[in-house]
């Protein structure tokens, strides 16, 4: 995707499609972040904290792999 530096005064602006700010619930204030290769522009908003419940629910999502724990359980017992 493409955007064009728009003259505001003496400085430029940046024109977001009003899809991504919907999609990424990009307010007035936003991150600026440096990067060797550009910059990445996030939005500014606390984290949110899950609660107890809702953390459970994001654990039971997902997967896991006990395959590692194979070779923990035979080792050193000799059968």
């Amino acid at each position: 995707m493409q955007a064009k530096l728009i003259d505001i005064g003496n400085s430029k602006g940046l024109r977001i499609p009003k899809f991504l700010i919907t999609k990424y619930h990009l307010q007035p204030q936003l991150n600026l972040e440096e990067l060797d290769n550009g910059i990445l522009i996030k939005a500014d908003r606390p984290k949110e904290k899950l609660s107890w419940k809702d953390t459970f629910r994001e654990m039971g999502k997902e997967e896991e792999n006990w395959n590692e724990w194979d070779t923990v359980v035979d080792d050193g017992i000799d059968i």
